[in-house]
């Protein structure tokens, strides 16, 4: 039988530190997860907090999910006199009008008596009448078991009376909770393996977290010892260390162990693109050298390397990149071969030229001389295609730099006291000659993307959909304020694209307009952009 798939992003992943979710955000995010495919889809903790409840509370209108099933989450009932249909997390969770509710409830005596202050007999209890109550109410209903596995290694005996008890009363799924992350594969697989022998025909699902770095790994576990549910969340984001990566299991799953799940093959080539709108809604840069959806997970930068994969890819390639809609990725440096630089020249769809060319060997040259002086190209495809273009004579001159002047000064604010103020003013010359103009910025690079822009729009007008999303500066040595120093800056447009361009100088505003121009010139060439004359 396939696979579940519990995406729980929006309530264990919104626990990460520095990730805050708005209701629009969880909405849009639901949406997009329900068109990957998961099975169900974890929204939050209604009534917890008031962006959880008013989410809950949208849903209803707002979200057409058509494959997924929506989830609210909450715990047992917390007093043992307190009857089920009088306690308020049980009617919070019916309020919610989910089809699916997850409780979770404690596996691990230690909890049970420190921090409930109840006896082992009345958890159990707890425990039952929660999921008996809502069970009653026609919910499908998953029962988490927190800190299972330290539970069973404690008291092993204890631990599965829990699960007993939720089983008893119904439950769906018992989804076994490795809460602390520190559990290692070979004890989820053997502990997964013994559940599953004691609690006969009730499915049994796995979560973990990954403090340990293992998550992954110990899904994978559960799931080879006979688990049918696996929770997880988008990239992986959660408390702490965060959760199993689903956009890691879900393929590793499908194409390493060839179990089925809710995503069919052309679900799949979803998944990378998924995976980045997760990163985007949470304003978080995408970890390069994530598995299978990372910009490097199948990049190749060694010369030889590339000239293999250009014969058969599967030398260094553990699968197509295109089964997760991600894409090969060959860097151009001074590790390369000409293989490197033909493969990328025609990516870029340069292809009207000799690769026996010397301006293919010069070009090649030309890049380890300046990655020698300390640039660097593995993110900064933008500038590197500028680069190959002008080697190859096919780099329209937009205009022209005459002069350039960065003044940064200390005023008194309208409201009163401090403030510093960046004033950039440049010459450049147009169609219509050289165009002086001025901007005042938050600050040096700001102020010198403005005044560019504004010298430019009249002529083309498309630079104003250019969005500056990265900035970042490298020293290259240690000779102290005179120190030479590397610029990315990461642009993208109103298209969604995004491309990385770089410069390299002692002086930090030099390296900052050489990145920036090489921005707005690679927006001209990708828009097709003709020159005006010069």
């Amino acid at each position: 039988s396939p696979i579940l798939l519990f995406d729980t992003t929006l309530r264990d992943g919104a626990q990460s530190e520095g990730i805050t979710f708005s209701v629009r955000d969880k909405l849009r995010i639901a949406q997009r997860l329900d068109e990957l495919g998961a099975d169900v889809i974890e929204g939050g903790w209604p009534g917890a907090n008031e962006t959880d409840t008013e989410f809950f509370a949208q849903a209803k209108e707002k979200l057409n999910l058509t494959h997924s099933r929506l989830g609210a989450f909450g715990s047992t009932r917390r007093r043992p006199n307190l009857p089920p249909e009088e306690d308020p997390t049980l009617q919070e969770l019916l309020r919610a009008e989910t089809p699916v509710i997850t409780i979770f409830g404690k596996s691990w005596g230690l909890h049970v008596t420190e921090a409930l202050k109840i006896s082992l007999k009345q958890n159990l209890e707890l425990i039952l009448d929660s999921i008996t109550f809502l069970k009653s109410k026609n919910r499908e209903v998953f029962y988490d078991a927190e800190h299972f596995f330290d539970g069973y290694k404690a008291n092993a005996n204890y631990a599965v009376k829990t699960l007993q008890a939720a089983a008893e009363g119904g439950a769906d799924c018992l989804v076994l909770c490795d809460t602390n992350g520190g559990t290692l594969p070979t004890e989820i697989s053997a502990i997964t393996r013994h559940v599953i022998q004691e609690l006969g025909p009730t499915p049994v699902g796995i979560h973990c977290h990954n403090d340990a770095g293992l998550a992954v790994a110990n899904s994978l576990a559960a799931v080879e010892a006979g688990a049918v549910h696996v929770q997880g969340t988008m990239n992986g984001i959660g408390e702490r260390c965060g959760n199993a990566d689903l956009a890691v299991v879900i393929p590793n799953l499908q194409l390493k162990m060839n179990r089925r799940t809710s995503i069919d093959d052309e679900g799949l080539k979803h998944l990378t693109s998924a995976s980045r709108f997760v990163n985007e809604m949470i304003n978080r840069p995408p970890r390069k050298n994530q598995p299978y959806v990372g910009d490097s997970a199948f990049a190749h930068k060694g010369g030889i390397h590339v000239s293999a994969v250009m014969k058969n890819s599967e030398t260094y390639e553990h699968i197509p990149p295109e089964l997760v809609g991600n894409r090969r990725n060959v860097l151009v440096s001074k590790q390369s071969g000409r293989s490197n630089l033909i493969y990328k020249l025609h990516e870029f769809g340069l292809t009207d030229f000799d690769p026996k060319d010397e301006r293919v060997l010069g070009l090649l040259k030309e890049i380890k001389d300046l990655e020698h002086g300390g640039y660097q190209f593995d993110g900064a495809d933008a500038s590197f295609e500028l680069l190959a273009r002008k080697a190859l004579g096919m780099l329209p001159k937009y205009f022209s730099l005459h002069d350039f002047r960065i003044i940064v000064e200390r005023r008194i604010q309208e409201k009163g006291g401090w403030g510093w103020v960046s004033d950039a003013s440049l010459k450049v010359e147009t169609i219509e000659g050289l165009e002086h103009t001025a901007a005042e910025g938050d600050g040096p690079v700001n102020a010198v993307d403005r005044a560019l822009r504004k010298a430019l729009s009249r002529f083309y007008p498309m630079l104003q959909e250019i969005e500056l999303v990265d900035f970042k500066v490298r020293i290259l040595s240690n000779s102290g304020t005179d120190a030479v120093v590397r610029v990315f800056i990461e642009s993208k447009d109103a298209g969604t694209e995004r491309w990385g361009t770089v410069g390299v100088h002692s002086n930090i505003i030099a390296a900052c307009y050489e990145a920036l121009v090489d921005s707005i010139v690679y927006k001209l060439v990708k828009d097709g952009v003709e020159p005006l004359g010069m």
